[in-house]
């Protein structure tokens, strides 16, 4: 093979190779990372029950699980419409089927089995005068319907956090004949289109009305909502000229999403103040609920790719790591918290332990079971660990 040819070849395959998005590969792990923080708050907020309570409940933990919540889970159900579409790029509509019954069927069906129901063990211990071992809790845990409908405290059966692998696996084969029509020649077209109108000053902010009218539709959690934004996701990355529009977009959608939102949501929790036109409430509600989320979205993915496009060791390490930290990381924080609740400790000692011990706990069983052997690996969703071939012996010169 002369130099031309194989310089000819090294070009086409570089020109083939899907190019490498760090940013989003950055938001990823960093959104996971977040619930560990997130699920922390849910010990001390005021909000609903969760599976171990503090005495003590925070107000600024609260505010930062009202801050939080109305964009984070957004954010990673747009970020697998995103990987969805990176992993179509070089793959067959059933190759993609089959990854995500290994990567998200075998994974919720091992979580519901082995990392969940410990929660709902310690949700029961702490919130009744039961005290079972956890064999007997085993034997009555797996009906439809617990003493506590919502599984949170009296040992009802529950999805706990992995109701959101059990929706990605459903919106990934629900999606996949949608995504392979687009993939047509019509399909392209259509999207072509779309690039074209959402490329016009202020009309990618649009998008936020679907968002606030699925939104409407059910409560919590929302599929139809979520849907919406998995298949954002995947349009996102099909046309440039969608990057350049989130690019053009992301100074007015932090002025328009994050810091307008503080306000709004915190007026939404206290009551609205009387002064406020009772014609304007509604529409402040419609901000809080559908296009405030939309706005940080943008924000976020317009600074995703203006700072975080590079790699680096921890990138490298947590973008195997992230997938068993999420199914991993409530269960340990709801163990700790069990006990550590009851410390005489104040409550800001008690989040922090909480938060350092489940992170150190869950780091450790990523490192020490699930990133070291294949039957773990296999069952949290990643792939298995090349085989290292021996050294093939130079020839012994004749």
């Amino acid at each position: 093979m002369t130099t031309k040819t194989i310089t000819r070849t090294a070009s086409t395959i570089q020109e083939t190779s899907p190019k490498r998005r760090y940013d989003i590969d950055w938001l990823r792990v960093l959104a996971v990372l977040l619930l560990l923080p997130f699920h922390t708050a849910r010990i001390f907020d005021t909000f609903g029950p969760f599976y171990v309570k503090n005495n003590e409940l925070s107000k600024g933990l609260t505010y930062f699980i009202m801050y939080t919540f109305p964009w984070h889970m957004p954010l990673l159900f747009l970020l697998a419409g995103a990987s969805t579409y990176f992993a179509l790029k070089f793959r067959s509509g059933g190759q993609y089927a089959k990854e995500r019954f290994k990567r998200l069927l075998i994974p919720l069906i091992f979580g519901l089995l082995i990392i969940v129901p410990p929660q709902s063990y310690y949700g029961l211990l702490f919130h009744s005068n039961a005290s079972p071992t956890y064999l007997e809790f085993l034997t009555n845990y797996f009906q439809l319907h617990g003493a506590d409908p919502d599984g949170y405290r009296l040992g009802g059966f529950t999805l706990g956090h992995l109701w959101f692998i059990l929706f990605l696996f459903v919106f990934s084969l629900v999606a996949l004949p949608i995504i392979l029509l687009l993939k047509r020649k019509g399909g392209e077209k259509l999207i072509g289109w779309l690039a074209t109108f959402f490329s016009w000053p202020g009309t990618i902010l649009l998008l936020a009305i679907p968002l606030w009218l699925t939104g409407q539709l059910i409560g919590y959690p929302n599929p139809i909502y979520f849907f919406t934004l998995f298949i954002y996701g995947y349009i996102l990355f099909t046309d440039e000229r969608f990057d350049k529009a989130i690019n053009k977009h992301k100074v007015v959608a932090l002025i328009l999403g994050p810091i307008p939102f503080l306000i709004a949501a915190y007026y939404q929790t206290v009551g609205w103040p009387s002064g406020i036109p009772g014609g304007a409430v509604p529409i402040l509600k419609a901000y809080v609920d559908g296009f405030a989320p939309w706005f940080f979205l943008i924000a976020i993915l317009g600074y995703g790719q203006l700072l975080l496009n590079f790699s680096n060791r921890f990138l490298r390490y947590m973008g195997g790591a992230s997938y068993p930290y999420y199914i991993l990381h409530q269960t340990v924080i709801v163990i700790i918290a069990y006990y550590v609740v009851r410390w005489q400790l104040g409550l800001a000692a008690k989040y922090l332990f909480i938060l350092a011990a489940a992170t150190a706990v869950t780091t450790l069983l990523y490192e020490l079971l699930v990133k070291r052997f294949n039957l773990f690996r296999f069952l949290f969703g990643l792939k298995p660990l090349k085989k290292e071939k021996p050294p093939v012996a130079a020839p012994k010169p004749g």
